[in-house]
């Protein structure tokens, strides 16, 4: 019997395609079980890369093998043993691309997987925030409390926004400014924020915390 080496690997598969180019079964004119011992020793259909191998396996598999002639033939020592030293091996350097282009994605699918999980575990609870009322004191009753305010919202920071304000009677007709302000408590320190407030010299005599909250 023809032996085609080993035909789990596109090298063994090459040879069995190159031989059936002219011919329609492994021997003779008509199937028998010399053609169920070579479809056995394939692991799967070839690929479409090799017509005439993948026309005659597929016509092998429509027929009852048990049923056709002949005796099944061993395969040949050498592809036998070729076959045990490849089912032995953990690794095949001699794989087909199609085997390598699995491999990568199922390598990327698990590392997206991985990384979906990852993200889920790690998901972040919600953005801690307060809202501070700050009482803005002038020097005097002749400072310009709308140039005043307009200062203090001019401060900018991320985390931060300014909200409602109002003018408040301090005493000997000077008023306050209370204005009040949303920050992201991961982002936007009160020290820092009232600092900045105080460094407008010219207008703010000092700044005190009026109430303090959690959203």
């Amino acid at each position: 019997m023809v032996t085609f080496g080993n035909l789990k690997q596109d090298s063994g598969i090459k040879v069995l395609n190159d031989y059936l180019a002219d011919k329609s079964y492994i021997e003779g004119y008509t199937a028998s079980q010399s053609d169920v011992a070579v479809f056995e020793a394939l692991a799967k259909a070839p690929s479409s890369n090799f017509a005439h191998a993948l026309r005659w396996y597929n016509q092998i598999a429509s027929y009852d093998r048990k049923s056709l002639p002949g005796v099944k033939p061993t395969l040949d020592s050498k592809a036998a043993a070729a076959e045990e030293e490849d089912d032995d091996e953990d690794v095949d350097l001699f794989g087909s691309d199609d085997e390598e282009e699995d491999e990568e994605a199922a390598r990327v699918r698990e590392e997206r997987l991985a990384a979906y999980a990852n993200k889920k575990a790690i998901k972040p609870g919600p953005i801690a925030k307060s809202q501070v009322l700050f009482d803005v004191k002038p020097w005097d009753d002749e400072t310009d409390m709308k140039d005043m305010e307009n200062k203090v919202r001019s401060i900018t920071m991320e985390g931060l926004v300014w909200g409602a304000s109002e003018l408040k009677p301090l005493a000997f007709g000077i008023k306050k400014l209370t204005i009040l302000s949303t920050i992201v408590d991961s982002l936007v320190s009160v020290d820092d924020l009232t600092e900045k407030i105080q460094d407008f010299e010219d207008f703010v005599q000092s700044v005190d915390i009026a109430a303090f909250n959690k959203v």
